[in-house]
């Protein structure tokens, strides 16, 4: 398997808090989430911080992920520098190979709503 791309939503999904009433709260972090993506990074795969937040409470969210978790990013809201290389540009979309989201589905999944 070759170097992968994995993009990571914040609330939700790495900060279990789940309730809307509490948004912005920062909660329990996912922590088997948390392990799998250390050592996805340990093995050289890039990660992405893919989140709605912006401005202060962006910087709350990175910080907690750096603090609490032990996560560095090597993007947050955007692309990694060797996809804007490899493109000559940098899309409003972030490129990767897994997105994980706790609000996302496959194309399969999303075609069995009713």
């Amino acid at each position: 398997m070759g170097r992968k791309i994995i993009a990571v939503d914040f609330d939700g999904t790495l900060c279990m808090n789940q309730d809307v009433d509490n948004w912005p709260y920062l909660g329990e972090p996912n922590k088997e989430l948390v392990r799998k993506l250390k050592a996805l990074q340990d093995e050289g795969h890039a990660l992405i911080l893919w989140t709605c937040r912006e401005g202060e409470l962006l910087e709350q969210a990175v910080a907690w992920c750096r603090s609490f978790c032990g996560l560095n990013f090597d993007a947050v809201n955007d692309n990694i520098e060797e996809t804007k290389k490899f493109f000559g540009s940098n899309s409003r979309k972030i490129s990767c190979d897994y997105y994980i989201d706790d609000k996302g589905y496959t194309p399969e999944a999303f075609n069995n709503i009713q």
